[in-house]
């Protein structure tokens, strides 16, 4: 191979052309037996008329009065430690060599039993001893350990730099085999790969395996190693040859790479402060430590905002647990359980980390010297039973806060941590201190917005006599929890009830936000005892004028409304709806079908009119108002959702909880694709017995008979103890439909939940309170009925209106006294006190 010049002038590939290194392999008498073809190109002599000559004859003396001749090469061959040195020689053309030559024993058991002799041309370089410092370099300075062993893999001979990294020595190692001297390497494995390569032939590049050498047997190292067969001209295989590097830093390198990239997938995985702390502890053991704690303020786990910079001293009383992680099982290294609080002195590494606000390493931990370990005996005498001898504490810090503190401990004999341990240890916990703070963002902002849902959604459904009820919300967002959509039950006058479901474009905080708005201007309008048809049109107009005030995206539109009123004295039930799916009705005996409902336009487009129905429900109908959310799944199949609903409530007796259970459980997938809100209603019918009419004539002396009836009622009921108040709102309410209103005029009384008294008149105009002047004769009526009444108003219908008035069954002490009567008694009992009885126009 000819060497070609570089730019510099000097030679380029030639000065290392290790393809003309003499590799020559002769027996114990100095006759060769092995000839590469290095040697070859180098001396010019071909193989077979090498092998068999003496060695003295092929590196023939360049001047035949030099002193080298067979004897002195014989001398030099037969050196007990082997030659090194330079010489002149001629090659098979007569051509003078200069050579750099060296002579190595190589033994059979103790004994030298053959030479391998190297040669390199010095010529080739321009600059001397070229070929003196290649053959030192590769035997001797060089950092890679080369060994030759025979075919039962006994060494035979090995260079200086793998004596230095074995830690044995070269008498120690020659004759034995792997194990015999080192075995703390993978001797097994090791053994294995060279077996392999002598029979096959094949070398094998760059296999690595770990070990403790002599030389450090406290730290393990990692070696990277190249095996090759030797073998003579012949094809006899003589043994192997290898080369082995000490890559331990490469090595720990990659592992540390590693670990981090296993650290990046593993932490941080939720939103959960404890899980995420768990998730640090659990990524560092066994690769890093064998025993890691991770410790977090209490405001980490409540959601508040942290203190920035260091911690102070009182801080630390309020630390917990969060994640612990051991090789052994059970982590019996732990003295305190997850979630419990933590106390360390005020000398302990974990409160120096916090307080100080920098990383703690203590490679040899030794308790005796620790100025800390006798103010904590309990934690001390855990870790000097356990066998701690090394300890690293890194404070868990993020956007400025200190969150708490993780503590890395090692008890095997894996050696102490180092420098490198501690920035991979601070790499883990700055991610892991990144994933806490977001995890405690996320449950603040959660928190906030589940307290925000629960203040929109109902708690606990009203009492109410009109109709059983249970509901199910889903939101689907559930990593906030809040949705769009809403349900409510109403109690309204009369003993009826409202139904309502809601939904409102769109998912999380905005959506609930518009929702709370909506069910509250639902249930505004309700008060006022409106129609369904006209309590969507105001809704409607409340929807259009709010977010034609917003003038922006996030003004109140894109929302449905279902609006039903039942009437447990009617059994019948009016509804309209807002661009809302349509209720499904199964009968007391089953049977189920959509009820056919004209569809009204979504809120907030206006200017369309709705459209309501009233229709009869027996008693134990079962009436289901829903959100699309329960229709929809990944296939957006309403119509199979609604087959879904109809096999779930195909039983209409079943408990109104196991029907929500069943018709939950069929939404497919783990989350519903939208918001989902179900309100089951039963109906219940107000018993006869429970219920008194009477006409009332247009005529002041009735208002006398009107209160002796009622207290006769209220005998029969049992609830004798409200005559009082009840006279009393009777009596107001009748004088003033005699007095200010027209048509025929009804006495309803109700006994349900409350005791409920009405009076209906043919006109439309509503009573209203007003402030009566001292002088003034009356005026003061409402405000008694305001006073003893829980709650009072009017509604209105198409024949006029009624007035009502609710009391609780129970005497309210809190009611005015009865002497606040006495004022007006004398002009009640001045309306007359007719002798003929009020008819009963009971049912």
């Amino acid at each position: 191979m000819s060497a070609s010049p570089s730019s510099n002038g000097l030679p380029g590939d030639g000065a290392l052309d290790l393809t003309r290194t003499a590799v020559v392999l002769a027996d114990r008498t100095g006759v060769v037996r092995g000839w590469t073809a290095g040697a070859e190109r180098l001396l010019g002599h071909p193989v077979s008329a090498a092998v068999g000559r003496p060695l003295a004859e092929l590196f023939a003396a360049a001047d035949a009065r030099s002193a080298v001749g067979e004897r002195v090469w014989r001398e030099r061959f037969a050196a007990q430690d082997g030659w090194s040195g330079l010489t002149a020689v001629r090659d098979r053309a007569g051509r003078r060599l200069d050579l750099e030559v060296r002579v190595l024993p190589v033994l059979a058991g103790r004994e030298p039993s053959a030479r391998l002799v190297l040669a390199a041309e010095t010529a080739r370089t321009p600059w001397t001893g070229a070929g003196r410092s290649l053959l030192n370099g590769i035997l001797g300075m060089s950092p890679i350990g080369v060994a030759m062993l025979d075919r039962e893999l006994r060494y035979v001979w090995l260079n200086d730099a793998l004596e230095r990294m074995g830690g044995t020595s070269r008498a120690e190692r020659l004759g034995k085999r792997l194990g015999e001297v080192l075995p703390g390497l993978a001797v097994e494995s090791v053994e294995a790969e060279m077996g392999r390569v002598l029979r096959t032939g094949v070398p094998s590049l760059g296999f690595e395996y770990l070990g403790h050498p002599e030389s450090d047997p406290q730290h393990e190292h990692a070696y990277s190693t190249s095996f090759f067969r030797l073998q003579d001209e012949t094809g006899q295989v003589l043994g192997i040859c290898y080369m082995v590097i000490d890559v331990t830093e490469s090595y720990r390198a990659r592992q540390r790479m590693a670990l981090l990239n296993r650290a990046g997938e593993r932490i941080g995985g939720s939103l959960d402060v404890w899980q995420t702390a768990q998730e640090l502890a659990d990524v560092a053991v066994p690769d890093l430590a064998d025993f890691v704690t991770v410790d977090l303020l209490d405001a980490m786990l409540t959601g508040d905002e942290p203190a920035s910079g260091p911690v102070g001293t009182a801080d630390l009383f309020t630390m917990r647990r969060a994640g612990q992680r051991s090789v052994r099982e059970g982590c019996p290294e732990a003295v305190v359980e997850i979630g419990e609080r933590t106390a360390y002195p005020p000398s302990a590494p974990v409160v120096l980390s916090l307080t100080e606000g920098e990383s703690v390493l203590i490679p040899d931990l030794d308790l005796e010297l620790a100025d800390w370990a006798a103010d904590d005996p309990v934690r001390t005498g855990q870790l000097r039973e356990l066998g701690f001898h090394s300890l690293m504490v890194v404070p868990l810090r993020a956007r400025g806060n200190f969150l708490g503190a993780a503590a890395f401990a090692r008890w095997r004999p894996t050696g102490p941590f180092q420098p490198d341990d501690l920035v991979l240890a601070e790499e883990f916990v700055t991610r892991a201190a990144i994933s806490v703070d977001n995890a405690r963002r996320y449950t603040r902002e959660h928190s906030a917005a589940l307290t925000l849902q629960r203040s929109l959604l109902p708690r606990d459904l009203p009492e109410q006599s009109a109709v059983e009820a249970a509901y199910r919300y889903l939101p689907a967002d559930s990593r906030s929890g809040v949705g769009g959509d809403w349900f409510d039950v109403i109690p309204l006058s009369g003993a009826r009830v409202a139904l309502v479901v809601g939904d409102v474009v769109g998912h999380g905080v905005h959506a609930a936000a518009t929702m709370g708005r909506l069910r509250a201007a639902v249930q505004a309008l309700a008060d006022l005892d409106l129609s369904p048809e006209e309590l969507l049109a105001h809704l409607d107009d409340m929807v259009n004028r709010v977010a034609h005030d917003a003038h922006s995206d996030d003004g109140v539109v894109g929302a449905t409304c279902l609006y039903a009123v039942y009437d447990p004295v009617a059994c019948c039930c009016s509804m309209a709806r807002a661009g809302h799916p349509a209720p499904l009705l199964v009968g007391p005996a089953g049977g189920c079908q959509m009820v056919e409902l004209p569809t009204g336009p979504p809120l907030g487009l206006g200017g369309m009119p709705f459209e309501s129905v009233e229709l009869p429900l027996p008693e134990g109908s079962l009436l289901a108002l829903y959100t699309n959310g329960l229709l929809l799944g990944k296939a957006l199949d309403p119509d199979g959702g609604i087959n879904r609903l109809r096999t779930a409530l195909a039983d209409p007796q079943a408990p109104l909880e196991e029907l929500c259970e069943r018709v939950v459980g069929t939404l497919p997938g783990p989350r519903p694709v939208d918001d989902v809100a179900l309100l089951l209603a039963r109906t219940r019918a107000l018993p006869q017995e429970q219920l008194a009419t009477w006409d009332i004539p247009a005529d002041p002396s009735a208002v006398g008979e009107a209160r002796r009836t009622v207290v006769g009622q209220l005998a029969r009921w049992g609830l004798s103890g409200l005559e009082f108040s009840t006279e009393l709102i009777v009596s107001e309410l009748v004088t003033n439909a005699i007095r200010h209103a027209s048509g025929p005029i009804g006495l309803r009384m109700i006994r349900a939940d409350t005791l409920i008294c009405e009076v209906s008149d043919g006109s439309s105009t509503a009573p209203h309170l007003r402030h009566a002047r001292t002088t003034d004769e009356g005026g003061r009526g409402l405000f008694l009925i305001a006073g003893y009444a829980r709650r009072w108003g009017a509604r209105h219908t198409p024949q006029g209106k009624f007035i009502w008035a609710e009391l609780p069954l129970e005497a309210d002490p809190d009611a005015p006294a009865a002497p606040a009567f006495d004022a007006l008694a004398e002009d009640l009992d001045g309306l007359g006190d007719p002798t003929t009885p009020l008819p009963d126009t009971g049912r």
